[in-house]
């Protein structure tokens, strides 16, 4: 049959006797409706095959081969499938009556077509009729296959109108005389162009014959297919037990049916609204099911969840953006209001999904070793849990489809707001402005549905973290919103997705080895010579070291410690690139760099080492400065980073935040020679600064001390140091994207480019001090019971907390530099009232713990410390 069609005399007879066998079957003729009976075509005689549903019927095998024939046919000729968009008749029949100039007898043509219409059909409403069949909603092969078939013949159609036509012209599809399908431009014509007539339920498509050469619009054709028919599209996703294979034919049909027409896409989007809302019922009571039975009270039958989850996931790719021109933004407008309307509605649904989330989470913590959960603040977060969790209740899957579906009406809902923002990283500037404001930053941004969004996410955090963990193609997926409010999601599922991000980017991008050969001696400028001057792409190629001189051969080991030895060459105070700060433990850009030959070379060069370990998922023996990692995440530094820098001068930053400064009277917005000289490290031949112009003749009053703050921490932090950060950043961004970074914070990125440290336990307990308790005070002794069960990640956060940086002493924690030299771990009591949160000073390496109660009361308050500690959090 293939080679006939490749015949167009032939084609077009041949597919008209194919559509004419299943057109009774779709119409649902009856008998002297029909044309003769036909019968098993090709079948074994002796084997019985299953009755057609009428006596003047199609057995269901002679319609499943049909289907079968025209979707191979339709996928392997374009012209086939356009002849299935529209058929005329009489081009089957005038296409044979004259060939190599003998006349053909039209009187078997005539009589095998007698009773075909004579005027052209649309066989895609064929099509579209069988799906409301009895035979193909009881059978998956049958429905499958005339899906296979739409799709194959609505993607060919969709593809003559994707591109709009010029203005003045008309793209239209002419049939020539062999029943070929042409494609024509020209200037509209009312003679060529197809009337639209009103959808019918009960009418086909019909367009007007005009000649031998009529031209026929798709566009028009697929506009003017009956609302009724179309339904049958929305069904099918709405139906449960089919195939998967259905349910994506199906949605591809939808989508290239919308894409066609403004008034198909709003259709199918009130026809998938009307469906979610009608599945909400069966949905909630299957929660309800599952609150009442443990999990456990649903049979493998019940997909409420799938089914739902899949009409939103069309509904979504349905709606439109509305940033375009007026017509686009009406469309828009119209859409998101039938979201809203829809996410009203389901509203009991999603109530009835958090109070069964809540009986899991419950659950899960009393079968677990997990501590209870503790209250989620709007300060920035790193994680609740470890990177291996409790297996869940039985059960606990079927509430994943509800919960996809959630996220994703609300992140439709939520595309043209603004992402809820972390309250951390507040300047002394915001923080003024929020001093008289009940509200909290998180409230006075975004829409509502963006609150419910980030409330509800935060109260489900831990089985949303859970889900991510066992399925981390969830944050590319249905759950990829809650990579907009990354405090979210728990470190290590940042992490995962931050690796699989990096091997997508590198199997993308295949890079040819990077080979060096370096002298141990001379690493650094080895290393910098054959590195400089690559491309950025042939950075993501695997790299292979050799030392030369050596024989060793690089199976990983000497790329570490090339790493290792680089890392340690780099921020050695001899190359003037870094310089330590505070307790001399964190490393940040050095201001008098620019003594070093080509400094920022060399910045921009080790930018590129610190993201091609990351690249690589190698670990640098290296801390930088809170301050620093902002500088790479992209976020603003604040007046809380100084303390890390030069507690002092943060002590008398914050003493003018909290007291009247009106009787300073020689206070400007300026820093004198000494300030500059001491923020530059000694740094010879320096003058007064001034924050801003004229800030000299500007003095600082009471209204504009949190101005001068923000002004002298954007100076020290960021200015002296600006053209070093610039350069390192241009490098790193060459291999990782600001946007993939971002997704982490200070702390989080330290233990990315660092690696969990090895902490301890004894040792650290062993070289503790105690100011106002001793050894054996209750609360010290909890202390040491709770931090002994913590997590390795929580003992990271909590040496974090305390000391700065998640950096052990090579020598042991009786090593530990403070501001001043060797600072060894201390704790001191804490008056005051005895709810609040233990506070840390990093330079001192110091911990104040209020004297609780109890044991848990501790254990709650300290965790809630460590995972939620922000810029100037519990810091006093």
């Amino acid at each position: 049959m293939f080679n006939l069609c490749a015949h167009s005399v032939t084609r077009a007879t041949l597919i008209g006797h194919l559509l004419n066998i299943i057109k009774p079957e779709a119409e649902g003729l009856n008998g002297w409706d029909c044309m003769t009976t036909y019968r098993l075509h090709g079948c074994q005689w002796n084997i019985v095959y299953a009755q057609p549903q009428s006596a003047n019927g199609l057995p269901p095998l002679v319609t499943r081969r049909l289907l079968e024939v025209l979707t191979y046919l339709a996928s392997n000729h374009p012209s086939v499938a356009g002849l299935l968009v529209y058929f005329d008749p009489s081009t089957s029949s005038n296409c044979m009556i004259l060939k190599h100039g003998k006349e053909t007898s039209q009187e078997g043509l005539q009589s095998d077509m007698m009773q075909t219409s004579s005027e052209g059909y649309t066989p895609i409403l064929l099509f579209l009729k069988l799906l409301n069949k009895p035979l193909f909603l009881r059978s998956r092969v049958y429905l499958e296959q005339v899906m296979c078939l739409l799709e194959v013949v609505v993607s060919n159609a969709a593809s003559k109108v994707d591109y709009p036509p010029h203005s003045g012209q008309m793209v239209s599809t002419s049939v020539d005389e062999n029943g070929a399908p042409i494609e024509t431009h020209g200037e509209p014509s009312t003679m060529e162009q197809v009337p639209i007539q009103e959808n019918s339920q009960n009418k086909d498509v019909v367009v007007p014959a005009s000649g031998p050469q009529q031209s026929i619009n798709v566009h028009d054709i697929l506009t003017q297919l009956p609302d009724s028919e179309l339904h049958n599209l929305c069904n099918i996703l709405a139906l449960e037990g089919l195939p998967d294979k259905v349910y994506t034919l199906a949605a591809e049909v939808v989508k290239k049916m919308a894409s066609v027409a403004v008034s198909h896409r709003k259709f199918f989007s009130m026809e998938l609204a009307s469906a979610a809302q009608s599945l909400s019922s069966s949905a909630v009571e299957e929660l309800v099911t599952l609150k009442n039975t443990q999990m456990l009270g649903l049979n493998s039958c019940s997909m409420a969840g799938a089914a739902i989850l899949r009409v939103l996931q069309v509904l979504s790719t349905l709606t439109s953006d509305m940033s375009g021109n007026s017509q686009d933004q009406d469309v828009g407008q119209e859409e998101q209001s039938i979201l809203w309307d829809l996410n009203i509605s389901l509203e009991p649904l999603w109530q009835e999904l958090s109070d069964c989330i809540s009986t899991t989470e419950a659950k899960l913590v009393h079968n677990s070793s997990f501590n209870p959960q503790v209250p989620l603040m709007d300060a920035i977060e790193v994680g609740a849990s470890s990177s291996t969790s409790p297996p869940l209740p039985p059960g606990t899957q079927r509430l994943l489809p509800f919960i996809e579906s959630f996220f994703v009406l609300c992140e439709k809902l939520q595309t043209s707001q603004a992402v809820v923002p972390s309250d951390s990283n507040v300047t002394a500037t915001e923080v003024k402005e929020l001093a008289g404001s009940s509200s909290s930053p998180s409230l006075k941004t975004g829409g509502i549905c963006n609150i419910t969004f980030v409330r509800v996410a935060e109260k489900h955090r831990r089985l949303l973290n859970v889900f991510i963990r066992q399925n981390p193609s969830l944050l590319e997926k249905s759950l990829s919103m809650m990579l907009k409010v990354p405090r979210l999601i728990d470190f290590d599922n940042k992490r995962a997705y931050f690796r699989s991000r990096i091997r997508q980017q590198h199997d993308q991008h295949l890079s040819a080895p990077l080979r060096i050969s370096v002298r141990r001696a001379y690493v650094l400028e080895d290393s910098y010579n054959q590195l400089r001057l690559r491309r950025s792409q042939d950075l993501k190629g695997r790299l292979t070291v050799q030392f030369q001189g050596e024989e060793g051969i690089d199976a990983g080991g000497l790329t570490r410690e090339w790493y290792q030895l680089l890392s340690r060459v780099i921020f050695d105070k001899g190359a003037l690139l870094f310089t330590t700060v505070g307790n001399n433990a964190t490393f940040q850009p050095n201001p008098n760099s620019v003594y070093q030959t080509e400094h920022l070379s060399y910045f921009k060069f080790v930018g590129r080492v610190v993201a091609k370990a990351l690249f690589d998922g190698q670990l640098l023996d290296v801390h930088f400065t809170r301050s620093f990692y902002k500088h790479i995440l992209g976020v603003k530094v604040t007046y809380h980073d100084i303390e890390a820098v030069d507690p002092d001068y943060y002590k008398n930053l914050k003493w003018m935040l909290e007291n009247d400064v009106s009787d300073i009277p020689d206070l400007t917005f300026s820093m004198d020679p000494d300030e500059e000289k001491h923020i530059l490290y000694e740094k010879n031949e320096v003058t007064d600064y001034e924050l801003k112009p004229g800030g000299r003749n500007i003095r600082v009053t009471e209204e504009t001390k949190h101005e001068y703050v923000d002004l002298v921490a954007e100076h020290i932090l960021t200015t002296a140091i600006r053209p070093q950060i610039n350069a390192f950043l241009e490098g790193f961004t060459e291999l990782v994207p600001r946007e993939l970074i971002s997704l982490f914070h200070d702390k989080e990125l330290e233990l990315l480019i660092s690696g969990l440290p090895e902490i301890d336990f004894d040792d650290l307990k062993a070289n503790a001090e105690y100011i106002g308790y001793s050894p054996a005070s209750l609360v010290i002794l909890w202390f040491w019971e709770v931090v002994n069960g913590f997590s390795k990640e929580d003992m990271a956060r909590f040496l974090q907390f305390v000391t700065g940086t998640s950096k052990v002493p090579l020598e042991g924690f009786k090593a530990l530099q403070g501001i001043s030299g060797p600072q060894r771990f201390q704790i001191h009591k804490a008056y005051g009232a005895p709810e609040r949160l233990p506070s840390a000073h990093t330079c001192f390496n110091q911990l104040d713990l209020p004297e609780y109660s109890s044991k848990e009361q501790l254990e709650e308050r300290l965790l809630l410390a460590i995972h939620e500690a922000s810029e100037g959090f519990g810091f006093g």
